[in-house]
């Protein structure tokens, strides 16, 4: 990159013509920063010619430093403070530690630097290293340096494994090379030597401990590429083992240790430049030590990758799903090593914990070695390739893990799972036996997906390997998800979830058709990743699969019924209003079936609790019970039993029994003042509050009535007052106003005039409001409703979207439907989620004086859709298409200011 020697002739000319030392510092500094500056940018250019491999620009960042430290080295010891007759203490070997020491670093790595001396930290020692920090530090280098003696080194290596892990990776840079020969000899023989087993243990420790850290999955969606389970520190940590063991001195000498195999060497050394050219890239947009891959660099990092858009998928799911690819190599990789060093290193206490503890017997050819199931031989193992299966069946028969020797043999012979083995009948029952037999498929799931039997076995499986979906509502990547689901459903039938599920775990109890439903599960999101409909991809791959995997006709058709409709009954239960009866029928016209309709609904609570830790709700139990009860009424007494006068009567009566203290003639007037639909819109507990707000209020006044509501996992927000145009979208607004976010509303106009609304909120973190936080919520809301705050000007300064979620992209999607509704046109707006949003909707509605009857809300991260039930002012459908196509317009101009607004635009 440039000449160290000629260089450093250079900065000792201008630091020689400068005058006192502040400006020699400054002229030195200014010649560095300059050549610096040159070499990091014809770096970073070469870099973006082969933006996928960095190795060699890890190195040349680390080349840089060490001809800056050189340089820097030479003219502070040359010019600065020369040494006439320098004594047997005026020595000092400067070396690079830590990831610097492995001659690896990212344009913004730390430069860890130790300073080595034979004795004492001398005068002239210490003013050479004050100036070489100084010079360094004014170049805007992230120094970190310690001062040591070799007996120095040894002593706080002993303490500290973080500080020993500094020193197995230190390299000599400039100076006194015997003190850095010394520092070797003595660490190897005094403290290396003795020690691996410790070393071993601390830092297979130190990993488990990160990884909790970083959240313990190696799935996170927002990874850091560093310190993240299947990151970079998990690479460094198997090569730091192999050298403290064996000494070696670079990542290739593992397989000459035996430690791991050349294609298993390969696959570190791709997944090492992969994860190396990731973090460059993210240090080069940011311009500082960036390491978390942040939802929106993740965009930017894909684009210099040179990843495009293809195949109904955006560049950065192709990207990221190449990242977790290699992130799970990282971890069998790891899993590999471990097992080769714990054979060797293996401490006493863990072989007599194996002897102590009870054995299950193993089937022929299987045998248990240090607690792991393993094949006694691998040509009598591979005769028979139905054994790749058998080992897993094994591994759950008899609950020990498998071994990765075993594992090694697996990955190695995947070619063997061919059309045939695929289609052989024995094959198939091992493979649902897996599924349904031993309580704990998701292990056995687990472990076939990471070693890719999983995909071998179900060739349709593999696209949603590692798939990743760019959006804030999927915490985990397909193939995860799909087994997260599956883990569900297991948990269900292991009565581990009674208290959370009773629904679904009286339906298992009741007996279901377990092969339809865990294969309906493995195959639900199978079709994802590419630009048809996931559904009916899935449900037409489905078709192909089902046979295969040894189901008859009658279970393959509930298959595939299940995979097309999987999202169908999620959809009508959070999209739509379960108080219209048209919303059964039309569901149960689907389902048609009881023994459909369990199957779904189980399926369905697993898919949603299988998206990620916090999804499901009391709420969306409460709707999916609701639909559940129905539509089950309506499957058993007929469809005729969805009657409006039969529900709006017992409505009515159940209202009646609650008042039984009021005079009768209230009781008459409260039940004569309503619409049909308000009967059949909503539960007796809020007609009841309803009617205490309505009960002699007058004209101008506004009641107003806010509590808890467990049973919806969300706070219930009543509003009476006098009804005008507009009502529904004041009382949004005013709700964006405190924070409130609106998970579903009502509204309905009673025959005396009146506005009878009611509005379902949780707080910023999707948790109902805190009892003492009511009052403030209320006189907010009052002031707003009141005209004191003027919604519109006030949301301006709230309506923000989060910087981490500008990059994801919600398409709007505007739908009117005449057909879902006897009395109301549906409209369904499909959309990016804000805090202003159902403001600006409900207010263009009103604006067009549409009447909105009620809202359905549904929030899927930062996507939301938001359902309106709606009449024109002469209270009729929206049939037109021209009036259809005219408020679609208004509607998509108020998401894209209100958009345009929340960037900041």
């Amino acid at each position: 990159m440039f000449d160290t020697a000629s260089f450093a002739g250079r900065l000792a000319a201008a630091a020689t013509a400068a005058g006192d030392s502040r400006a020699q510092r400054a002229a030195i500094v200014h010649e560095l920063a300059e050549a610096r500056r040159s070499v990091l940018d014809a770096v970073a250019a070469d870099f973006s010619t082969h933006p996928r491999a960095a190795s060699i620009s890890v190195r040349a960042y680390a080349a840089l430093t060490d001809a800056i430290v050189r340089a820097v080295y030479s003219v502070v010891t040359d010019v600065l403070h020369p040494r006439a007759n320098p004594t047997e203490a005026e020595h000092i070997a400067v070396m690079a530690v830590g990831g610097y020491g492995r001659a690896e670093m990212a344009p913004q790595s730390d430069v860890d630097l130790l300073f080595l001396t034979p004795w004492k930290v001398t005068a002239w020692a210490e003013s050479v290293i004050e100036s070489m920090l100084y010079i360094l530090w004014d170049l805007r280098l992230k120094v970190g340096h310690s001062s040591r003696t070799v007996k120095d080194c040894l002593r706080l290596g002993r303490e500290d494994y973080t500080i020993r892990t500094a020193l197995l990776e230190r390299r000599f840079i400039a100076g006194h090379q015997p003190l850095a020969a010394e520092l070797r000899l003595k660490l190897r023989n005094e403290l290396f030597k003795s020690t691996g087993a410790e070393f071993i243990e601390a830092k297979l420790t130190e990993r488990a401990e990160r990884h909790k850290r970083q959240g313990g999955q190696r799935y996170v969606l927002e990874p850091n590429v560093k310190e993240g389970k299947g990151g970079l520190r998990d690479l460094q940590t198997l090569y730091w083992i192999g050298k403290y063991i064996h000494g070696v001195r670079q990542s290739a000498e593992l397989v000459d240790q035996g430690l791991l195999r050349r294609e298993e060497y390969d696959n570190f050394a791709a997944a090492e430049d992969f994860l190396w050219a990731v973090r460059c890239h993210l240090h080069l947009i940011t311009n500082r030590a960036q390491d978390q891959l942040t939802f929106d660099l993740q965009v930017e990092v894909a684009r210099r990758m040179g990843y495009s858009d293809a195949g109904g998928r955006r560049a950065v799911e192709h990207f990221m799903q190449d990242y977790f690819r290699h992130a799970t190599h990282v971890g069998e990789l790891t899993r590999v090593f471990l097992t080769a060093l714990e054979a060797r290193h293996v401490k006493r206490e863990a072989m007599l914990a194996g002897f102590l503890r009870r054995r299950r017997k193993t089937r022929e050819g299987f045998r248990i070695e240090r607690g792991r199931i393993t094949i006694v031989d691998e040509k009598a193992f591979l005769k028979d390739k139905l054994n790749l299966l058998r080992l897993f069946e094994e591994g759950l028969r008899t609950g020990y893990l498998i071994h990765p020797d075993a594992m090694r043999i697996v990955t190695a012979h995947l070619d063997t799972i061919d059309d045939e083995m695929r289609e052989d009948r024995e094959a198939t029952r091992i493979f649902l036996d897996l599924l349904l037999k031993h309580g704990n498929p998701e292990r056995a799931l687990r472990r076939m997906n990471e070693l890719g039997v999983l995909s071998a076995f179900i060739p349709e499986f593999e696209p949603i390997v590692a798939m990743m979906q760019f959006n804030v509502y999927h915490h985990y990547t397909v193939d995860e998800h799909t087994i997260q689901t599956i883990s569900t459903l297991a948990q269900i039938e292991r009565k581990e979830l009674i208290e959370e599920l009773p629904l679904s775990s009286s339906i298992l109890d009741a007996g279901v058709n377990r092969r339809v439903l865990y294969v309906a599960l493995l195959l639900h999101d199978i079709g994802k990743g590419r630009p048809e409909d996931h559904s009916i991809l899935g449900a037409q791959i489905a078709r192909k699969v089902a046979p295969r995997l040894g189901l008859n006709a009658e279970e393959c058709e509930t298959v595939e019924w299940l995979v097309r409709y999987h999202l169908f009954m999620s959809d009508m239960a959070q999209k739509r209003d379960l108080s219209d009866p048209r919303t059964v029928r039309d569901f149960a016209k689907v389902v048609k079936t009881k023994k459909r309709l369990d199957l779904l609904t189980v399926l369905t609570v697993c898919d949603i609790r299988g998206v990620g830790p916090n999804t499901w709700n009391n709420w969306k139990a409460m709707l999916l019970r609701r639909l559940h009860a129905d539509t089950s009424d309506a499957l058993e007494a007929g469809l005729e039993t969805l009657n409006m006068s039969k529900r709006q009567d017992e409505s009515k009566r159940a209202l009646r029994e609650r008042l039984a203290d009021w005079d009768t003639k209230d009781v008459r007037r409260e039940t004569a003042r309503h619409y049909d639909p308000y009967w059949q819109g909503l539960s007796t507990d809020t007609q009841v509050v309803f009617a205490n707000l309505l009960k002699d209020i007058p004209d101008d006044a506004i009641r107003i009535d806010i509590k808890p509501d467990p049973d919806h996992d969300a706070t219930r927000a009543c509003f009476a007052l006098g009804d005008h145009p507009g009502i529904f979208s004041r009382l949004a607004g005013a709700l964006a106003l405190v924070g409130a976010n609106v998970v579903d509303a009502r509204t309905y106009t009673s025959k005396d005039g009146y506005a009878t609304a009611v509005f379902w909120v949780q707080d910023a973190e999707g948790h109902p409001y805190e009892t003492d936080r009511l009052p403030r919520l209320r006189a907010m809301i009052e002031k707003t409703l009141k005209g004191e705050v003027v919604a519109r000007e006030a949301l301006k300064d709230r309506d923000k979207i989060k910087k981490r979620e500008r990059q994801f992209q919600f398409p709007t999607h505007i739908t009117f439907d005449n057909e879902g509704s006897e009395i109301y046109t549906i409209i369904e707006v499909d959309t990016r989620d804000r805090p202003g949003l159902l403001y600006d909707l409900t207010r263009t509605l009103a604006a067009n004086n549409i009447y909105i009857a009620s809202a359905v809300i549904a929030t899927y991260g930062a996507q939301v859709v938001d359902s309106f039930y709606v009449k024109d002012m002469f209270g009729l459908k929206l049939h037109t298409r021209s009036k259809q196509e005219a408020l679609e317009r208004k509607l998509r101009t108020a998401i894209t200011e209100g958009a345009e607004r929340a960037r900041g635009e």
